[in-house]
């Protein structure tokens, strides 16, 4: 899904150059040592949308808080996130008359899940969504004017209750750096980067602390009475990623600090994972290349709410698979999800190229025109055979699917699909495929918690100490198999917040 702003930040620019932000990261071996020394009341293993606001919470508290970050930043996937969130029952709904409650916004997400995400985790997560938006906004944090908004670009919801920042995630952490910043500067808050957590310490049965590696290469043990796990995903590191997800990382465009460190040290202490077979990929955009994971090229524009296709789709055997024109995004992705290695291509000709609107964003339908010389993933042939010969896909069924389209099309009817919009047919030489591939950058299986956010075991006990929060618990515990908007982020930061408050009286 595209961002909500076209806004883009370096990494520079995205944290500001504060005397208190660079010392965050450049404490002599000494000072580390003596962070060493004592027991904290929490150790959070990730600086991210769930590990910011645990922190702050519980640093305002009174508790003594270290941060271990990986990374030279905080912030985790803020920079590249749309930044969506999802609440019911926010001033934001109440400024527009919009009435809405945790009880619809829980049915929807199960309703748009079709029941197979947590209904524990849901409730948790929707219960405390508005104090989340609201704790936001006191922060300094502002949705669009327009919002809240009922979608975009996925399965929309019943209510207007979709919102996020002019310029996405990067609006939230604009909200919490101030805070964040603030805490360290009074000593409320360490903060240790480009520090990885290699090991969790335990005494026999509880969780006690964290082995981290400095950047000097230096391995301490840093003790605590709690230890929260919010690495993020496994983006990073495509070998766990495809552990996670059971399908590949085609593309390389997530955090690359986000490498499943987290789930790696929850199953070291018996914590399970859980969610995986909920992988749902999107439905597609051009890549560079084969060697996954690759860059990506263009996104392709395949909601039928803003552009009508006009380009027939079909799998590696040539047949079609989908209503091409279906409403439903959900309906489309779940289509390509069955097709093999999650691939199919656009099927046009030059009559279709120089009257639809362009296929690619942002590109004309000349420098897609200039793309089949150029491009691995954009075939050309003279003849249907010929195409299907170039693009790899089985040449006898192509012929027979775009006859058959091209029947369906002069009759307007299509008995396959019952597809409505097909304005031209695929006649006119020459004829084209973009190859497209389906991918997430998000993973599914997560680390598996109670509605306490403590890590369970398989027998779904507690690991004594030890609690979890944001994408490292899996999207597929808060979506389930389809994406609903406004549930990854808004979660995060509210479970993140939750363990903040309550961490101090959590631990055994």
């Amino acid at each position: 899904m595209s961002k909500p702003s076209d806004k883009d930040l370096s990494k520079r620019e995205f944290l500001a150059s504060t005397a208190t932000t660079m010392a965050l990261a450049s404490l002599p071996a000494s000072a580390r040592k003596a962070l060493a020394a004592k027991k904290w009341d929490v150790i959070i293993i990730g600086g991210g949308s769930a590990g910011l606001p645990a922190a702050i919470f519980a640093a305002e508290r009174g508790g003594s808080v270290l941060v271990i970050e990986g990374s030279h930043r905080i912030g985790g996937t803020l920079d590249r996130s749309s930044g969506q969130m999802s609440a019911a029952g926010t001033s934001l709904q109440k400024a527009k008359g919009i009435a809405d409650t945790a009880d619809l916004h829980y049915q929807d997400v199960m309703r748009i899940s079709q029941n197979t995400a947590n209904p524990e985790m849901v409730r948790l997560a929707v219960d405390n969504a508005a104090d989340t938006i609201e704790w936001l906004i006191d922060l300094g944090w502002e949705a669009l004017p327009e919002h809240p908004v009922r979608g975009l670009g996925h399965e929309p919801y019943k209510i207007e209750r979709y919102q996020w920042g002019a310029e996405g995630g990067v609006s939230v952490y604009r909200a919490l750096e101030p805070k964040v910043l603030q805490l360290a500067a009074q000593n409320k808050l360490t903060i240790l980067t480009n520090t990885e957590a290699v090991q969790l310490l335990t005494d026999g049965a509880s969780v006690t602390g964290v082995v981290a590696r400095g950047p000097d290469g230096q391995t301490l043990n840093y003790n605590a009475a709690n230890v929260v796990i919010t690495t993020g995903g496994a983006g990073g590191d495509p070998e766990m990623f495809e552990y996670l997800n059971g399908a590949p990382l085609y593309v390389r465009m997530a955090y690359p600090y986000n490498k499943g460190v987290g789930v790696k040290l929850a199953e070291s202490v018996g914590g399970y994972i859980r969610g995986k077979e909920h992988f749902l990929c999107n439905d597609g955009d051009v890549l560079t290349d084969t060697a996954y994971p690759t860059p990506q090229l263009a996104n392709a524009e395949t909601n039928s709410e803003r552009r009508k296709p006009w380009e027939v789709y079909v799998n590696v055997d040539g047949q079609r698979f989908v209503k091409e024109d279906s409403e439903s995004v959900d309906v489309r992705e779940h289509a390509v999800l069955q097709q093999p290695n999650h691939r199919y291509w656009a099927i046009f000709d030059s009559e279709i190229l120089s009257n639809a609107p362009p296929f690619l964003l942002g590109w004309t339908a000349e420098e897609i025109r200039l793309a089949f010389g150029k491009y691995h993933m954009f075939s050309k042939g003279e003849t249907i055979s010929e195409l299907a010969h170039w693009a790899g896909i089985n040449g006898s069924n192509l012929e027979n699917t775009i006859a058959r389209y091209n029947s369906a099309q002069a009759n307007d009817k299509d008995p396959a699909f019952n597809r409505e919009h097909m304005p031209l047919p695929v006649t006119t030489p020459p004829f084209y495929a973009i190859r497209m591939q389906a991918y997430s950058i998000l993973v599914f299986g997560g680390v598996a918690v109670d509605t306490s956010l403590r890590v369970l075991r398989k027998d779904s006990s507690p690991v004594p100490n030890l609690y979890a929060a944001g994408e490292v618990l899996g999207k597929g515990t808060l979506t389930g198999q389809s994406y609903v908007g406004g549930m990854s982020l808004t979660p995060a930061l509210t479970f993140g917040r939750l363990l903040g408050e309550k961490l101090l009286d959590l631990g055994t």
